[in-house]
């Protein structure tokens, strides 16, 4: 391991790789940036190894035997990586097939001509190249959710239950996220027999070295205020979340045109504009780039000192992945949260989800004069209250667990 960087391994990786390698079902949580892609790359590697090994002849067309599922693009790109990376030296070939939406699919099909041994994939182009007969699923012996907790919420349910309705029943399943909300809890447990139930915010003394941040502030003042905490701090490289598309433009545009070299990064650009802005930004050739929480997940860009919530997320578990990209590896970060009269009761809620308490600061020259919208049962800092019936997404998930359930051996 030493080839790419890495010679201890981190707590997760300790309490994950063992269970993995004895093909036991895992179900992991810990925190952003501990080391959760080599704590299931590392030991499926080794079974493919001893698969290969115990092969008289390499057949013609590889067998898909790994599926990792990933939420966004950009972290098939990155588990892709590591994988090829830690693969490199090893005595026997390992193919892995990256496939994802936004790009042309011709080129993926041709890459799996031969096969894959591994295939890392967002679920929605997964079945489009199975319906093109480009990829079989039925001898997949490991499957792997990468940021699980969004793979089983958030609009993946009817794409995962038609994932996993090509799966053989009997497979080893290994669940790694930083979060499990209770209603993706239940999900997870059904999927699994027997797991290894891993979660280092119980095991492990030390946290990120994350220094959290509020500060109250109007909502027009937030780009000035932006730009004076970036020129006052120095800051060489910001990651600025906001809450829609549009906004990554509108920020970036406004900071661009005040001298600070910001871009956008967004769902609507395409996938070799969204590729090049994060190499550049990891190349520290951009000062900021506004993003959604497209780059909330998964991304890893070493040593980002600060990450800025320009608009508040939907949820504590959002809050969580967000500034979850700064203090890597061990580094120091920063993460700062605008908070406006409008979204002072969501914040005060996300606090208490997150179990943070954090002291609302005001900074001279932009005191706040905006008084908070009057109270009404849609504006309680509640979301709202849910009724009984169930919705399409309870629906989904309850199918999904049916499913999984039928797949236990």
């Amino acid at each position: 391991m030493a080839h790419v960087g890495f010679t201890t391994p981190t707590p997760v990786q300790l309490e994950a790789i063992g269970p993995a390698l004895a093909r036991r079902d895992v179900l992991a949580q810990a925190q952003t940036g501990s080391g959760k892609t080599l704590a299931y790359v590392l030991p499926l590697l080794q079974q493919l190894m001893a698969t290969a090994a115990s092969r008289d002849d390499a057949p013609k067309k590889r067998i898909t035997q790994v599926l990792v599922l990933v939420p966004t693009r950009e972290l098939a790109t990155q588990v892709s990586d590591v994988l090829r990376d830690v693969a490199r030296p090893l005595t026997q070939s390992i193919k892995v097939g990256t496939v994802f939406g936004g790009v042309s699919i011709n080129p993926q099909m041709m890459s799996l001509r031969s096969g894959a041994d591994v295939v890392v994939a967002t679920p929605g182009r997964l079945l489009d190249l199975v319906d093109h007969n480009a990829l079989n699923l039925g001898q997949v012996q490991h499957l792997v959710l990468d940021e699980a907790d969004r793979l089983l919420d958030l609009g993946f349910a009817e794409e995962l239950q038609r994932v996993l309705a090509l799966l053989p029943a009997k497979r080893q399943n290994l669940l790694f996220s930083a979060t499990f909300e209770p209603a993706v809890q239940t999900l997870a447990e059904a999927l699994l027999n027997n797991p290894a139930r891993i979660t280092m915010a119980r095991i492990e003394a030390h946290t990120p070295d994350i220094a959290q941040r509020a500060i109250s502030v109007d909502e027009k003042s937030r780009t000035a205020l932006l730009r004076h905490l970036i020129k006052t701090h120095a800051w060489p490289r910001v990651l600025v979340f906001v809450a829609t598309r549009y906004a990554c433009e509108h920020v970036a545009n406004k900071l661009y045109k005040a001298g600070v070299f910001a871009t956008a990064l967004h769902g609507e650009m395409s996938q070799g504009a969204r590729q090049d802005v994060l190499a550049e930004f990891k190349e520290e050739r951009w000062e900021v780039v506004v993003t959604t929480d497209l780059a909330a997940r998964g991304i890893d860009i070493a040593q980002l000192p600060v990450v800025v919530n320009y608009d508040l997320p939907r949820s504590a578990t959002d809050y969580t992945h967000r500034i979850g990209r700064t203090g890597r590896a061990g580094a120091h970060g920063e993460a700062v949260s605008f908070v406006t009269a409008a979204t002072l009761a969501h914040w005060q809620l996300i606090q208490k989800r997150a179990q943070v308490q954090l002291p609302l600061e005001v900074l001279e020259g932009f005191e706040p004069t905006e008084a908070p919208p009057p109270a009404s049962p849609l504006n309680d800092g509640t979301g709202g209250i849910k009724g009984k019936r169930p919705s399409k997404k309870d629906k989904l998930r309850a199918a999904v667990a049916a499913l999984a359930v039928e797949q236990k051996p």
